[in-house]
């Protein structure tokens, strides 16, 4: 009776699993760890990385247009405030694949082309390295030249009263 039972437990393993051979196999929860269950990466995470990418590249002076900027520079003087890295950034994000929009401020006397192709690239190996998407496409919008004699409102003038 023994061996029947044991059979029995055979064929029903060799049943619910089919292909995996030999009974009491090795197979759990269907593949690889690393494979079960799903990853989700938010706007926001793409924003950030996308956002330090840009600003990591040579001749962009500040992201986001003039009146965010500006909105920016205050909520960074208040105590406790923080830097929007993702400032100038809009992402979105798919399973699979992002698309990025980045608005820039260059400086005065760079190559907007070559800055351009700078910026795209860097953005994309961050973005790609650090989340797996693909990037179809990384859109800059150049909203301002940083002149040389211009007062930076990015930077604090002194302190709030």
């Amino acid at each position: 009776m023994t061996d029947t039972g044991e059979r029995n437990t055979s064929q029903t393993l060799q049943k619910d699993f089919p292909g995996d051979g030999a009974a009491g196999a090795t197979r759990r929860g269907g593949g690889a760890p690393g494979s079960r269950g799903r990853t989700t990466i938010a706007d926001g995470v793409v924003e950030k990385i996308a956002g330090l990418a840009a600003r990591d590249v040579e001749g962009v002076h500040a992201m986001g247009g003039g009146l965010a900027r500006t909105f920016g520079a205050v909520r960074d003087r208040v105590p406790g405030g923080t830097k929007s890295v993702s400032r100038g950034v809009k992402a979105e994000v798919g399973e699979v694949q992002t698309a990025l929009d980045l608005e820039i401020v260059v400086e005065y006397g760079v190559s907007i082309a070559d800055l351009a192709q700078d910026v795209r690239e860097n953005v994309i190996a961050a973005v790609e390295r650090m989340t797996g998407l693909e990037v179809v496409e990384v859109n800059l919008a150049v909203s301002d030249v940083k002149l040389p004699d211009e007062e930076d409102e990015d930077e604090p003038q002194g302190r709030l009263q």
